[in-house]
């Protein structure tokens, strides 16, 4: 493949370039040389990244390889891909940072949930490796082992929960085995309602998954037990799941700023509609992510319109700085016209291998960029990119995803009425939904060549998303073809206004009291209630919260909020204590008030002074009930006597 040297030097100013024909071999003693300086070092090659660690030895600074063989210079377009390759190694030199573990630890018990001879033939080759227990739901004429190796017994899974090294299933139907059973398996009498506790499950029942989405729940393990082959796989992995294991704490949750809910009513449930695994369930007022069962598939990160939960592979500046130096290198290189491919590893990196292998490999301009996982992109990194300088983005999809992919699609939606609003025309963000690379060059090859911002961003922030966010889009409107103030958005988008019927509302100030981001604001002087849009994350506990429900969520983006002061939405004239002079309320809500009790209620005669208790402050009204000894009741002896708890029961039993 062609190395253009001179593009690599123009995207990458700051480097030391070096190239080689063959430097696992002939030139090898030249990375032994830059293997022994201090400082950074880079090598542009995969295949030989085991033999090129082993001579480096001990390198404090590490080593980082960049494959830019299937990703660019094996291509049709080889000879151009000069621009790629210098975006490809910028890119790699951001570091990301490492990130907290969570460990599972396994003791080997297993069960093994079946209905026929494949359960107990699978006991059979796992019982020198683990401890194992066979299941059988309503089996029949299945010949007892003449010898009792494992536990064999009747039941059927009613419900199961927990993760890798602590699951915990209830059992109906369970019995143990009686031992005189001879041709066929007889069983004592069944029970409903047992439990049962293992560290690994083997699923051979072919029935439905016990788990949502239940290729991401680690240690639970399934095949249909009519295929051999799949059989023998499951019992290969479960083989070794024993010891203890770490696995990345995917999202690091900050629950103080958690929008879900407030005096148990429900606002932000974003994250809890989204996550595919059943990790995340409500906790009062925020909700709580298990780390052992969450498979890390970013998307409630990514929706999180507060920040609280934020993903860690990597964080979400470290994946803006990433893009930055893609793009900017690639433009710096003389790129043109840039497509960036977004696409996960397992799936995504074979796909391109294969297409660069045996096809015409990806075109010069389409920059690939692997992520831990699709679905945790989130807007602040779409709109950053285009700020950043990229014509399209394009997010490499399996055929079949593993999990529900609805977290990226309002992503994807969102970005694109944010860009036609702002004026980019044509496609710019959507999936490829492949397994096939002749399809992947097809839809790749069918990009049109839209332009890019005339003068790409060059912002460098850090930050939570919507800190990222807010920048990004400051600076892709900045930048844009068409200049807006305001663009709508699609329902659930995490910025935005509300709309208050201010004829219904009576200024009680409930939503300012569950607002959590003080989006929503009094004041401690007067009547009067204020919005500041910019930060509003659109949770709807105020809508949620309202008695007078007059509260509408307007999601938008307004580029001049960031700036724009308090919004007065509603202000009234204060209600003034009659005795203190102390303001203490709305005036119109206590005329209110006092009109429709004055004379309507037995202890407010019209005209007597005990109405001058309602337009008191509170401590006034105390003072003067004390001054007056304020009874209640008096002049209320004609009228029934108070109801006690003895005349509703006697009321129940009646009419019953």
């Amino acid at each position: 493949m062609r190395l253009d040297a001179a593009a690599i030097r123009r995207g990458c100013p700051n480097c030391e370039i070096k190239t080689f024909r063959n430097l696992c071999g002939a030139e090898l003693e030249h990375f032994r040389s830059a293997a022994k300086a201090d400082g950074a070092l880079t090598v542009a090659c995969t295949q030989q990244a085991a033999q090129f660690t082993e001579e480096a030895g001990e390198r404090p600074d590490g080593i980082c390889f960049v494959n830019v063989r299937e990703t660019a210079g094996w291509s049709r377009d080889g000879a151009n891909a000069g621009a790629k390759m210098a975006a490809l190694l910028a890119a790699a030199a951001i570091s990301a940072p490492d990130y907290p573990l969570v460990t599972l630890t396994s003791d080997g018990i297993i069960l093994i949930y079946g209905r026929d001879e494949a359960a107990i033939e699978a006991g059979r080759m796992l019982a020198g490796y683990l401890d194992v227990t066979v299941m059988l739901k309503q089996p029949t004429d299945i010949t007892p082992p003449a010898a009792t190796v494992f536990p064999i017994v009747q039941g059927t899974i009613r419900s199961a929960r927990g993760h890798f090294g602590a699951f915990e299933l209830t059992i109906d139907d369970y019995a143990q085995p009686r031992p005189s059973s001879r041709d066929r398996f007889l069983f004592e009498a069944p029970r409903n309602g047992a439990t049962s506790r293992c560290n690994l499950v083997l699923d051979l029942s072919g029935e439905m998954p016990l788990f949502p989405a239940h290729d991401l729940r680690d240690g639970y393990l399934r095949a249909d037990p009519k295929d051999p082959a799949a059989v023998l796989r499951a019992v290969l992995s479960a083989r070794d799941l024993v010891g203890s294991f770490d696995k990345p704490r995917y999202v690091e949750f900050t629950p103080g700023l958690c929008a879900h809910s407030r005096s148990k009513l429900t606002g932000c449930h974003r994250c809890l509609d989204l996550c595919p695994t059943g990790a995340i369930t409500p906790a009062g007022d925020h909700v709580d992510i298990n780390a052992e069962v969450c498979a890390g598939c970013g998307q409630c990160a990514a929706a999180c319109p507060t920040g609280a939960a934020s993903y860690a592979l990597p964080p979400a500046d470290t994946q803006l700085h990433t893009l930055r130096a893609l793009l900017l290198a690639y433009r710096e290189a003389g790129g043109m016209h840039p497509v960036l491919l977004l696409h996960d590893r397992p799936n995504g990196t074979p796909l391109i291998d294969a297409l660069a292998r045996h096809g015409d490999g990806l075109p010069a301009n389409v920059l690939p960029l692997a992520v831990n996982e699709l679905t945790q992109v989130g807007l602040e990194a779409v709109i950053g990119a285009f700020a950043y300088g990229t014509s399209a983005v394009r997010f490499l999809l399996r055929a079949k995803p593993r999990h529900e992919v609805t977290g990226l699609s309002q992503t994807i939606a969102m970005a694109d009425a944010i860009l036609i609003g702002l004026g980019f025309d044509g496609c710019r963000v959507a999936t490829i939904e492949t397994d096939d690379p002749d399809a992947l060059a097809t839809q790749l090859g069918g990009i049109e060549m839209l332009a890019a911002v005339e003068t790409p961003a060059t912002f460098k922030t850090v930050g939570k998303r919507r800190d990222l966010l807010r920048f990004a889009l400051s600076e892709l409107h900045r930048l844009a073809p068409t200049q807006v103030d305001v663009v709508a958005l699609p329902q659930g988008a995490p910025v935005g206004a509300i709309s208050v019927n201010t004829d219904g509302c009576t200024l009680c100030l409930s939503c300012v009291s569950v607002c959590p981001t003080g989006a929503l604001r009094d004041d401690p002087e007067r009547p009067v209630l204020k919005f500041i849009e910019d930060a509003c994350v659109q949770c709807g506990l105020c809508q949620s919260t309202c008695p007078e429900k007059v509260i509408t969520l307007n999601p938008q983006i307004d580029f001049r909020a960031s700036r724009a002061p308090a919004r007065v939405i509603k202000e009234e004239e204060p209600a003034l204590c009659v005795r203190c002079g102390k303001p203490f309320g709305v005036k119109s809500t206590i005329d209110r008030i006092t009109a429709k009790l004055e004379g309507r209620h037995w202890m407010y005669p019209a005209g007597d002074k005990r109405l001058d208790t309602l337009r008191m402050c509170a401590d006034c009204r105390v003072i003067t009930m004390s001054e007056q000894q304020f009874d209640p009741f008096v002049g209320a002896h004609e009228r029934a006597p108070p109801r006690t708890t003895d005349d509703y029961l006697r009321q129940r039993d009646n009419k019953n």
